[in-house]
């Protein structure tokens, strides 16, 4: 029998999502008085789209909200002048392991490949630059020892501190109570200490120097390095960890904003209520509504949702799938909405900075081999310069490639957030042109180049979160938000999705999961329920819900 896989099954919330939406029984189902109710979506992001894609399958309509433009944060930007050549301006790598969010990849037919991280055949080859030494691999035998010691010293500890094979075991099992059992004990021993406290206090770096975390901090292991992550939790990165988001990573062929675009145009024959081949487009008009810029609660306990341009529409249930900061910045929210524990837990979120910058190139002229060494002209580079991570991609012989000069996130990202973008391209090559200085990659450059900064961005003010010591209470706030039974009336209704609501920020399935629970929260809303063979987040919730740091 073959050992399964590792999946994002928890570990704070073992619920299957991939079982759950996978069923021949489907999610559930709603009274049939309530069949063509409107719901409103605000943001038209991966959890935006999967939770109006869902909710159309049982009978709803989903009226989308979205201020700028469908996709959020998979963001695929189209280089002038080439025909579907993109650069990843969110998201970019999927792990293998985030099956819900792969079961709408399959759906669309999306096609993938491997994403080229350091040190993995997609990448062929990777350059580490360090303190100005410079060291070519083509896999993890061709570095010094010292780096087979951190990458040892790294396993070591995961295993020793954090009962990480016990944990991954459980996981592969779907044994959600021999995940809580260790899972729990984590959560309790780390939510008030850092992951630097972590890599500092393990004996299996205490026993190295510093330059061994001095090397794991800069170039790090999978997809690359971990300092921008030093000073958030711990158990944000036990979870990438523990769940292989880390490892095993797929880019969509021809973009991520496919996914959601997709599942806007995806028709759908056996949705209940709706004629066979409805759509979400077709649904809404072909287009979303404006932004939305005001949620208060009416007389008859609906809630009125205000566009842009001062349009007024009543819903009896909302779903937020907007960055969370927005509720209190972009869109007047009415404070009763919310409690005063979830508006502090809305408003403390803590965000990570990002920027990348993209350069389309005539041909992957990296791959030439240097007649004397054998090496490719240039790789996949990790350094502590400037541009930190370099990604190669190749789109095929037929059209151009690209690359992303520098992908940096925290202060290596606010470095670039007052410049312009032929700024940000000079320090870029600059800085690859002392790593690689037979080479002009000048030359190679055909068009304008893309660049974003994503906290400059007023309807995103950051990538994604990523929680500080002590922020565990904050984020079971909010993931257990949906679950309202033992809230207000004047509370209920309205709803919070997306990956800045999920224990995996920056992982679009956390969105996805997010999304889920949201469907399970307005269905259970509007009086409906799951069927009995195939329950949801919520008819499970008291089983396996996130340990409560207050009563345990």
């Amino acid at each position: 029998m073959s050992t399964p896989p590792i999946t994002v099954f928890g570990p704070d919330f073992p619920f299957a999502y991939d079982d759950w939406i996978n069923h021949p029984s489907g999610l559930g189902v709603i009274p049939k008085e309530q069949h063509g109710v409107e719901v409103a979506i605000i943001g038209a992001g991966v959890s935006g789209m999967v939770t109006a894609f869902e909710l159309m399958k049982l009978g709803i309509k989903p009226v989308i909200y979205e201020i700028g433009r469908i996709g959020g944060r998979l963001r695929s930007e189209k280089f002038e002048n080439a025909t579907d050549v993109v650069a990843e301006l969110g998201g970019m790598r999927f792990p293998r392991s985030a099956t819900s969010f792969n079961h709408y990849t399959d759906l669309l037919g999306l096609e993938k490949k491997p994403f080229p991280n350091p040190l993995t055949d997609a990448a062929e080859s990777t350059v580490i630059e360090l303190a100005g030494e410079k060291l070519y691999a083509e896999s993890m035998d061709d570095l010094p020892d010292v780096f087979k010691e951190v990458a040892d010293a790294w396993a070591e500890a995961l295993k020793t501190e954090a009962h990480f094979t016990e944990i991954q075991t459980a996981i592969k099992q779907r044994d959600a109570h021999g995940i809580k059992t260790l899972w729990n004990q984590l959560v309790n021993e780390w939510d008030d200490r850092t992951f630097y406290d972590f890599i500092a206090t393990a004996p299996a770096f205490k026993k190295l120097d510093f330059h061994h975390r001095e090397i794991f901090g800069q170039v790090g292991f999978g997809t690359g390095g971990w300092d921008s992550d030093f000073k958030n939790s711990m158990l944000e990165i036990l979870r990438v960890v523990l769940t292989d988001c880390d490892d095993h990573q797929d880019l969509i062929v021809g973009g991520s904003e496919t996914l959601p675009r997709g599942l806007w145009d995806c028709s759908v024959d056996n949705a209940e209520h709706w004629p066979s081949g409805i759509s979400l487009s077709k649904l809404n008009g072909g287009a979303t509504r404006p932004g939305a810029v005001k949620l208060n609660r009416t007389l008859n306990n609906a809630i009125l949702v205000t566009d842009q341009y001062g349009n007024e529409r009543e819903f009896p249930a909302v779903i937020a799938t907007c960055q969370s900061w927005l509720l209190t910045t972009s869109i007047d929210t009415q404070e009763s909405l919310f409690s005063h524990a979830m508006w502090m837990a809305l408003d403390r979120t803590s965000y990570m900075q990002s920027s990348k910058t993209f350069v389309m190139v005539d041909r992957p002229f990296w791959k030439d081999r240097d007649p004397v060494t054998g090496q490719q002209q240039m790789s996949m580079t990790l350094t502590d310069r400037l541009t930190r991570g370099t990604y190669l991609f190749d789109n095929g012989e037929e059209k151009p490639a690209v690359i992303c000069l520098t992908y940096t996130w925290m202060a290596d990202a606010l470095k670039m957030l007052p410049l312009p973008v032929e700024r940000r391209v000079e320090l870029a090559l600059d800085a690859l042109a002392k790593i690689y200085p037979d080479i002009d990659i000048k030359s190679h450059i055909v068009g304008k180049p893309i660049t974003i900064s994503w906290e400059a961005d007023a309807n995103f003010l950051g990538a994604f979160k990523g929680a500080a010591p002590g922020h565990y209470r904050y984020n079971r706030r909010m993931y257990c938000h949906f679950m309202q039974s033992q809230i207000p009336d004047s509370e209920r209704g309205i709803f919070i999705a997306g990956d800045d609501v999920s224990w995996t920020p920056g992982w679009a399935e956390g969105a996805v999961q997010t999304a889920l629970n949201a469907v399970w929260g307005v269905v259970n809303h509007l009086g409906g329920r799951c069927h009995s063979d195939n329950p949801g987040p919520g008819d499970l919730f008291e089983s396996i819900k996130p340990v409560d740091l207050d009563s345990a």
